[in-house]
């Protein structure tokens, strides 16, 4: 049985990122990028599809885990019948080539330890040709090369297509262990210093998350979100990917699983917003960039998703080979979403332009020019049906949020001209485009006779998207039909705990997909957000604190909640998740006295 999602924690270099379970084992890393092919796909299969575990030897969890204050540093222990010993593991922020270093540390007694690396390039489909050199383990198969060395060094051997170690350490005694990644062409990187690069990476991260500026309740937790967001992202291009993994389950043992290691559009308001909120305008300002240069070119080929340099073509295949996390299945590799049609990306890519100019980042001067590019073609298209923000596999439909999202488009245009009047652009045109969707979203996507907004024009369903409706500034928040809304999405999409699905996977579903799927942790945020907007405080804390309690015992969420087994599910973590946790805490208990409730 693998082990549950939530047992997982994250390390990573800025460009790539690995999952490490209470076992010591990684079960899950991509080399050299966040969307790179897998030599460790052990959370998608079995340990013969790629893992390395460092462990006392006949132990199994740990005794106990957790980062070090404020940093992506994490550190292990167990307590034996010998003794107790610690594992250290980080990456380095790589100069060249991406560094796994993990450091294992006699704390008391002596502990017989044991290391098994198994490698398995191509998502555990390539085992590697070992060869040793130098004093290393070299494994080279096709375009990749890993070297394995240990500091000082241990008896290893291999076995099965493995290599194995075995070794006692002491209270104070340490073995550093180092793999290193490149390509297979080129000679081996320099040897890093591990024991500064662990000095460097725990005297950066904290340095980083000394820069937040919340100080209120739950800061920790506020914290940890922040640094997972910044794990998430890939510096060389300032792109955040959605979350490092792939096709880890909405359902276990259903087929709604997909590849989520890429950059989306529908993430960059929320995402944006939250890093200028805490503080970190340089990593808002990367990501703003990303932005401008992702969706450069023609408005009609704007996508809704692009990679970690802005790539475009994204095509989604199957791993046939890996029986996927829980028998979950299929295990997809890319993401066929990227060729959809989803209107409510314009709408999210001007109000990311809009909170960058507002928070005073300098402006771009293409910036604007682009701007009424998307807002020319938005104008010809936005009457269209669509697939929607949830991405839906179903027929195209007139989606109540894409509406709302194309408003605000217009809504944000009009303000900027409003304000800065010597930018080119005809507001007289732009107001009436907002005026005239607002009348229709009015008329055609709220349901009178229940007092809500329905998921698409004449729909019966409802959709957690529309929770979105007062944050955005569609409606005022104390509107009835705001109101109403909430109460119905609450009622309609709720759990016992308060928690909401993004819609209803009851009968036949929008998205075109058998099964079903848990609770989507970032639309319960925004519940608590439209709940404390409203004038109901109160219920928002304590929705916001049970939400809380979700998250791992390293601080980390998923994309969803199994409210029935207590379980996490989808692709982990999940930057919309942390995102929501960051936003939702700054409204409830943020500096801002207009919105600190």
């Amino acid at each position: 049985m693998q082990r549950p999602i939530e047992d997982y924690a994250l390390i990573g270099d800025h460009q790539t990122a690995a999952l490490v379970a209470r076992t010591g084992s990684i079960d899950w890393l991509c080399l050299p990028r966040f969307d790179s092919a897998a030599c460790f796909a052990a959370l998608l299969g079995e340990d013969e599809h790629g893992h390395w575990r460092i462990a006392p030897k006949g132990a199994d969890t740990c005794s106990r885990r957790a980062y070090r204050p404020d940093t992506l540093v994490l550190d292990t222990e167990w307590d034996t019948p010998d003794g107790t010993v610690r594992v250290t593991d980080f990456m380095p922020q790589r100069d060249r080539a991406p560094d796994l270093v993990r450091v294992v540390e006699g704390v008391e007694g002596e502990v017989t330890v044991r290391s098994t690396l198994r490698l398995r390039f191509d998502y555990g489909s390539v085992a590697p040709w070992m060869r040793r050199s130098r004093g290393h383990r070299v494994a080279v198969a096709g375009p990749d090369a890993v070297w394995l060395r240990a500091e000082p060094d241990v008896r290893a051997w291999g076995r099965a297509h493995a290599t194995h170690a075995e070794f006692t350490v002491r209270a104070g005694e340490r073995v550093t262990f180092v793999l290193t990644w490149h390509p297979s062409h080129e000679p081996r990187p320099p040897l890093i210093d591990t024991g500064r690069a662990l000095r460097d990476s725990v005297d950066d991260w904290r340095a980083w998350a000394a820069r937040c500026r919340y100080e209120g309740p739950h800061r920790d937790a506020v914290v940890r979100s922040l640094i997972t967001l910044k794990a998430l992202t890939y510096a060389p291009t300032g792109g955040i990917v959605a979350a490092p993994t792939t096709s880890l389950p909405e359902e276990i043992g259903g087929v709604r699983n997909w590849d989520y290691r890429y950059c989306w559009l529908r993430d960059s308001t929320l995402t944006l917003g939250a890093l200028l909120t805490a503080g970190y305008r340089e990593e808002a300002g990367a990501w703003r960039d990303w932005l401008l240069r992702a969706v450069a070119g023609d408005p009609a080929d704007l996508q809704v998703m692009y990679g970690l340099g802005g790539e475009r073509r994204l095509p989604e295949s199957e791993a046939g080979w890996l029986p996927g996390y829980a028998d979950s299945v299929p295990v997809r590799l890319g993401n066929a979403a990227v060729c959809q049609h989803q209107l409510d990306v314009y709408g999210e890519v001007v109000d990311s332009l809009w909170l960058a100019r507002q928070s005073g980042m300098a402006t771009r001067p293409h910036g604007w020019r682009m701007q009424l590019a998307l807002m020319e073609f938005l104008r010809k298209v936005w009457r269209e049906p669509d697939e929607g923000l949830w991405e839906v596999r179903g027929p195209r439909r007139q989606f109540v949020h894409s509406k709302v999202m194309a408003w605000v488009a217009a809504d944000r245009t009009v303000r900027t001209l409003e304000e800065r009047p010597e930018l080119e652009g005809d507001t007289d045109r732009w107001r009436r485009l907002r005026d005239e969707i607002h009348d229709e979203v009015c008329a055609r996507g709220y349901d009178a006779d229940r007092g809500t907004f329905t998921q698409s024009y004449g729909s019966t369903e409802l959709d957690a998207a529309v929770l979105l409706i007062p944050r955005v500034g569609f409606l005022p928040p104390d509107d009835p039909r705001v109101l109403g809304t909430i109460d119905a999405v609450r009622e309609d999409l709720g759990t016992r705990e308060g928690f909401v699905r993004r819609y209803s996977t009851d009968g036949f579903t929008v998205d075109g997909l058998p099964g079903h799927e848990g609770v989507f942790l970032a639309c319960s945020f925004w519940l608590a957000d439209a709940l404390h907007l409203s004038g109901r405080t109160k219920e928002a804390r304590a929705l916001f604190e049970r939400l809380l309690d979700l998250c791992n015992d390293v601080g980390l969420l998923a994309e969803e909640y199994d409210a029935a087994e207590h379980r996490q599910l989808g692709n982990f973590p999940q930057a919309f998740s942390h995102v929501g946790l960051v936003t939702t805490a700054f409204s409830l208990f943020g500096p801002d006295p207009r919105t600190a409730g």
